[in-house]
């Protein structure tokens, strides 16, 4: 198995974490607050991990030039965007529709690397990716009711409507960030995907970091508040998920964005795996439908 697809496992079973952390976190905090600490409390670990590479292995640090500081506030702003559009959906009732049409991500995210930068995917994978999301979508809504007129229904509702915009965005910013760490490259001695990654990586969480807390010191102090009282799980949120970020920029350095977000579906089996073992629910038709799905587009994609 190639280095990007086992990094890619590894980050999405950390994301998987993540995920689960951020929504307890929803009913102690708003959606700003829940999305902040993501950026916030992960500040100091991807710094850990520049300086582990830099000072203890002695990597040599990139330079920035103009590309990698549009690509990365580009990506910086669309990721917290993003983030705050699917911590948004926890709020509703139906949110997993939403979040379903949300992991259309990969699709999109081909979609806008064809348009943008002309990276065209072979036909075996776009079918492993439309494999992969019919799969997450049947999870997704395997638990509500669903009938012919609910079907039509979703597409326009507000939940689907949130979700396919938090997908695009999602793909808009794993796009900027390769291009970003891309960027980086000739300023090395040698191109270091892993160096590369961690140094975007550090400068984008800066950016989101210094950018929700003016937001949240000009607009909502009582937020900030919320956030440094749940600073425990607030802590774990941020080393998960800047332990999974820098995964997914490497990755994405490595590989094609939307290659690996369509083998980052894998997380929706880590989530299913939890809720069936851990909180021993029981499984439906749709249910193991999709995780068939799931993986014949996993197995698709790694053979071809």
């Amino acid at each position: 198995m190639e280095l990007w697809a086992i990094i890619t496992f590894f980050s999405a079973f950390l994301q998987n974490m993540r995920s689960a952390s951020q929504k307890h976190l929803k009913g102690r905090m708003g959606s700003t607050g829940a999305t902040f600490v993501r950026f916030g409390y992960g500040l100091p670990f991807a710094f850990f991990y520049l300086a582990l590479l830099h000072i203890g292995l002695g990597r040599p640090l990139p330079v920035a030039n103009g590309m990698f500081a549009v690509w990365a506030v580009i990506g910086g702003f669309a990721q917290i965007a993003a983030t705050f559009l699917l911590v948004y959906l926890f709020s509703f009732r139906n949110f997993a529709v939403g979040t379903a049409y949300s992991r259309t991500e990969p699709a999109q995210a081909a979609i806008l690397a064809l348009i943008l930068f002309g990276e065209g995917i072979s036909w075996s994978v776009v079918l492993a990716i439309a494999i992969s999301v019919v799969g997450v979508m049947l999870i997704s809504v395997a638990r509500t009711q669903i009938t012919p007129r609910s079907l039509i229904t979703s597409v326009t509702s507000r939940t689907a409507q949130i979700g396919l915009m938090s997908g695009l965005l999602f793909g808009i910013s794993g796009i900027s960030y390769r291009q970003a760490s891309l960027a980086l490259a000739p300023s090395l001695p040698t191109p270091d995907a892993v160096m590369q990654a961690s140094f975007t990586l550090a400068v984008v969480i800066v950016i989101q970091t210094v950018v929700m807390l003016a937001w949240m010191v000009w607009r909502d102090r009582d937020e900030l508040k919320r956030v440094r009282q749940a600073w425990k799980i607030a802590t774990l949120v941020g080393v998960v998920g800047a332990t999974a970020s820098f995964g997914w920029f490497t990755a994405m350095t490595l590989q094609q964005v939307a290659v690996v977000k369509a083998l980052a579906q894998v997380e929706m089996l880590f989530t299913f795996a939890s809720s069936v073992f851990v909180f021993k629910e029981k499984i439906t038709p749709l249910e193991l439908a999709g995780c068939l799905l799931i993986v014949a587009g996993i197995l698709a994609l790694l053979l071809l």
